[in-house]
């Protein structure tokens, strides 16, 4: 104890020594650099962070830079190889470092930590800048700015910034809405990218295996990895096996290379496990790794465009083709009237009359015109819709976060709402994942309640072995008196647990007493993985396989039975443990198999390093049950009933994928089962009109390889299914990526798996699939509902500006009313609509696959009726008003500003259900929306009553107040008559193509 403080003292001297020395020299440095200082984002190796002095021996972070990156031998040689590395460093190939919070502070001070510099993020200005760039948005600026111009100059500085100014108002509203909107989607997603990115990663501290953020870990640090993982950090390999390393990423080599402690024990951040598994000890983080060092020099962007807002900027812009034509003509129109003298002003007078008309009216009255065609414009082109997009997916994404599921890629909200087919996996997904080992024979007899002290002791032992060492999990005790602690696979720890529990099997004395040899890790092909071992004792070398029971059986050619003896396994035997395996798999039990030889040196030296698969004895079968998930048949049936197809692939045997399917609902019990199952090889060798004939009769194809799921997947694209798929391992990897929607499970995934994956299903549950999907249709239905809402807006104002340009040469819905209507519609509607929970009905309809247009024949009628009747009631207001109210012009023109927004505020009513005819249902739970609407009646209320020079309104009485309402309410009830007229299948524009 006392040594230890004598130590510690003379550690924080030696600390504080350093500090004044390096303190003086970077005062010194800093004066004679202060005129010339620059950033550089990448550490250089004679930078402040590589010379920074360590107390872990004679390393320094450059040279453990330079190793790794150069995989440089001879260097890791002069260090003492990677044991000389790993005591420098302070740590321990089997126990890992102390992990105290001292040591982990000190270590993170000398090396630095886990993380990159992110891009700084876009600012406010950027996303205003960005609105600014938009042509109309520019054009109206410059016929503000003249506007505003000659207004003073002509009525003084009090009066004459009115029109002007407005317009300016009005144009800085659409931006500050437009930049808040952008602003706040950026940041969103700027969060969900930090969670995803933050991975939990398998460690060893303090001899005991855990979970650590990947952002926590460490130089020193002791990294366990498996297939699928990605390595994250550089380091050197402590020990494994057959561990092969996917360089693609850093190299571009696409062949996998091999690591060992001989010839190449350096791992490079950023790489990926194709096969094997081992532990690493880190050498350099962060910024200090290769990956680290490539990532400092990549901009990330994540403005992603969706197929769907890919859609809609193309509807826009035919919209906006029709909005340029239709405000050309009013140009055209109104330039020809005033220049013929039939325009007249507020007082009477005609505005140009020849000569004799001023310069500076000329150019006020053009000035004029040009905005009002501009605006219409404006309001023709629905620059909403995209908003509305980029709303419902940020609001939808957070919401489904809180429903368990991760968004990587937005398209993937909108496509999930078109899925017509989902292929799942079942361990995990489908099931709980939760093994244990149930069912245990020997030979053809269940052990059942027997002891394990009745199984003769040679057999015991190979099962020690078999079990024990031809594992990728592990056992830890944390001290004599606490519970051990079993660490790997769901599959590897019922297996371990079982052996400790049942069979009395000690690890520690285990590994002490062998030696293993050569490992072949589990392969999802050939569903096995096997070791060859040797005893200390007596030097004999075993093979021991262990996979997927029907495998190994057909390996075998004897077997022990329970009392210990050998015997052969001819025909009747082997159909005998055929119906075993059946047996136990009809009853949903994932049935693993054991098997075991004995090998001479001189068989395995001339094997070319491969492990002898034939002649081999049965040790014995397990049992392992995986319970099917709560909730899990119910999410199936909701995804059935809204017409989406679950398929079951698994690597399980037949029987038990049959079992398993018929309890979560994907086979009927009464089903015809006659091409519903077909195992993977069968549907591999079919040719490719089987395949396309088949597909979609397939409910379950069990010993599937990950190729054989890819060919379904392809085999159901092409056939037009908008098909999403759920995986967990590396295997999965090729089916996720060629899908449409890649769900991958967050627990359980590799890394691999949820890199090629769009949504990460945080639970690993069926049932967040179900309401993923939910939300899809969700978001889908929001966007349709805004775009009903926002056309019927837009056409009803292009129609009546038009009609009244042409006819009396004015336009009655002036630049800044129009800039208003655009800003409460465009933001303020796709904020209100593009925020409806999912309800129940979303799941009674067929899905909309590829081929569905955006605008339905539901939402042509609905859209039409609402404009046909705005347009109608408008230019009769227009051309009867000032008789029918007994009012004058300005008066007349308010009259059509207010009936018109409020026809949109009722209709916003009607556009929440498409096709339902109670548009009120649920209104009560989305208080957003209600809230909405009474901000958009207040501000109608103030730009009538209070801003009257700004909006170019009039006051009305109660009496006018009365009409407008009364007028814009009666689009309720056309909103539910409308809705008894039926509508035919077949897409509105189909009929136009076949005619023509």
């Amino acid at each position: 104890m006392q040594l230890k403080s004598i130590t510690n003292l003379s550690r924080k001297r030696w600390h504080l020594a350093f500090a004044a020395i390096y303190s003086s020299r970077a005062f010194s440095h800093l004066k004679r650099s202060s005129k010339s200082r620059r950033y550089d984002p990448v550490p250089k190796e004679n930078s402040a962070v590589d010379i920074f002095p360590l107390s872990f021996g004679n390393v320094s972070q450059s040279s453990l830079k330079r190793l790794v990156k150069d995989k440089d031998l001879e260097h890791l040689e002069s260090l003492g190889g990677v044991e000389g590395l790993v005591s420098a460093l302070e740590t321990d190939m089997e126990n890992g470092i102390h992990a105290d919070s001292d040591d982990i502070s000190r270590r993170q001070e000398a090396f630095g930590v886990n993380t990159y510099p992110r891009m700084p993020a876009k600012s406010f200005f950027s996303f205003v800048v960005e609105a600014l760039k938009d042509p109309t948005i520019l054009i109206l600026l410059v016929c503000a700015a003249l506007s505003l111009g000659f207004g003073m100059k002509e009525d003084g500085p009090k009066e004459g910034w009115y029109d002007g100014g407005s317009i300016f108002v009005a144009v800085f509203l659409v931006i500050s809405v437009s930049a808040i909107s952008n602003f706040r989607q950026s940041r969103q997603f700027d969060k969900l990218s930090k969670v995803s990115n933050n991975i939990q990663v398998e460690v060893v501290r303090k001899g005991r295996r855990q979970q650590i953020s990947v952002f926590d870990i460490v130089v020193g640090d002791v990294v366990c990895l498996k297939i699928g993982d990605q390595v994250p950090a550089d380091g050197l390999f402590v020990e494994g096996h057959s561990l092969q390393i996917d360089e693609a990423s850093m190299t571009g080599e696409s062949d996998h290379v091999e690591v060992n402690l001989d010839k190449n024990p350096f791992l490079i951040s950023g790489t990926k496990v194709a096969d094997g598994y081992a532990k690493f000890v880190v050498t350099s983080v962060g910024m200090n790794t290769t990956w680290g060092e490539m990532m400092s020099s990549i901009s990330q962007d994540s403005s992603e465009e969706t197929p769907l807002q890919a859609r809609l900027n193309k509807l826009t812009s035919s919209i906006g083709k029709i909005g340029l034509a239709v405000a050309f003509l009013v140009l055209l129109v109104l330039l020809i009237r005033f220049f013929t003298g039939n325009t007249k002003d507020d007082d009477g007078k005609t505005e140009f009359n020849g000569s004799k008309t001023k310069a500076d009216d000329v150019i006020n009255g053009v000035v004029g015109i040009i905005a009002a065609a501009v605006t219409i414009v404006v309001v023709a082109i629905p620059e909403g819709l995209p908003l509305a997009v980029t709303l419902t997916l940020a609001y939808s994404m957070k919401r489904m976060m809180a429903d368990q599921a991760m968004v990587r890629k937005l398209s993937a909200c909108e496509t999930m709402g078109s899925a017509t087919t989902i292929c799942t996996d079942k361990t995990g997904t489908l099931t709980m994942n939760q093994m244990k080992v149930t069912k245990f024979f020997l030979g053809h007899d269940s052990m059942g309640d027997r002891s394990f002290t009745s199984i003769a002791s040679g057999i015991i032992e190979l099962f020690y072995q078999g079990v024990g060492l031809n594992t990728t999990g592990s056992v830890y005790k944390p001290n004599a008196g606490s519970e051990l602690e079993f660490s790997g696979s769901p599959t590897e720890k019922a297996i371990l647990s079982w052996a400790v529990m049942e069979l009395n099997m000690d690890m520690e004395e285990l590994k002490r007493s062998t030696k293993l040899i050569h490992v072949e890790a589990f392969n999802s092909e050939k569903k096995r993985s096997g070791i060859l071992m040797k005893k200390s004792g007596d030097n004999t070398m075993h093979v021991h396989w262990k996979g997927a029971a029907e495998m190994i059986i057909a390996m075998c050619t004897h077997y022990y039975d329970s009392l210990g003896n050998i015997k052969v396994i001819d025909d009747t035997q082997r159909e005998k443990f055929d119906l075993l395996v059946q047996g136990m798999a009809a009853s949903s039990l994932r049935c693993i198999a054991f098997a075991h030889t004995q090998v001479s040196e001189h068989e395995w030296s001339h094997g070319n390093g491969k492990l002898k698969e034939n002649s081999l004895t049965l040790l014995g079968l397990v049992g392992i049950k995986d319970p099917c998930r709560p909730g899990v048949w119910k999410a199936v049936q909701d995804c059935q009933h809204a017409g989406v197809h679950v398929k079951m692939i698994t690597g399980d045997n037949v029987f038990t994928a049959k079992a398993i399917a018929t309890e979560c609902g994907i086979l009927k019990i009464d089903q015809d089962m006659d091409g519903a199952v077909v195992e993977g090889v069968e549907f591999r060798n079919y040719t490719q009109e089987e395949r396309m004939e088949k597909v979609d009769k397939i409910c379950v194809m069990a010993r599937s390889s990950p190729f054989d799921k890819l060919l379904m997947v392809q085999c159901l694209k092409q056939k037009g299914h908008v098909v999403a798929v759920t995986g967990d391992g590396t295997n999965d990897a090729p089916a996720l990526k060629e899908a449409d929607i890649g769900l991958s499970m967050g627990i359980q995934g590799t890394e691999v798996a949820k890199e090629s994956s769009d949504i990460v299903i945080l639970d690993d549950n069926f049932a967040s699939v179900a309401t993923v999907l939910r939300w899809g249709r969700c978001v889908y239905n929001n966007i349709q509902k805004f775009i009903q809402f926002q056309l019927t807006v837009n056409v009803a104002a292009l129609v009546i500006n038009f009609v009244a340009a042409i006819s009396s040469g004015e336009v009655p819905l002036t630049a800044v009313q129009l800039l208003w209507v655009n800003l409460i519609m465009d933001t303020l509607g796709a904020l209100a609509l593009a925020t409806e929970q999912p309800t129940k009905e979303l799941m009674d309809k067929r899905p909309v696959g590829r081929t569905e247009p955006l605008i339905s024949n539901i939402m042509w009628r609905n859209l039409i009726a609402q404009a046909l009747y705005q347009i109608v009631v408008l230019l009769t207001l227009q051309f009867g008003g000032e008789k029918i109210f007994n009012v004058n012009e300005k008066v007349k023109d308010t009259l059509i500003f207010n009936t018109f927004v409020l026809c949109q505020v009722f209709n916003e009513f009607n556009a929440r259900k498409l096709e339902k005819k109670n548009v009120f249902e649920g209104i009560h739970k989305n208080k957003l929306f209600l809230g909405i609407i009474g901000i958009t009646i207040v501000l109608q209320v103030v730009m009538v009553e209070f801003l009257k020079k700004f909006a170019d309104t009039e006051r009305l009485n109660w009496g006018q107040w009365g009409a407008c309402i009364g007028i814009a309410i009666l689009s309720w009830p056309i909103g539910f008559l409308v809705k008894y007229i039926p509508v035919p299948e077949k897409p509105f524009f189909s009929f136009l193509k076949g005619r023509t």
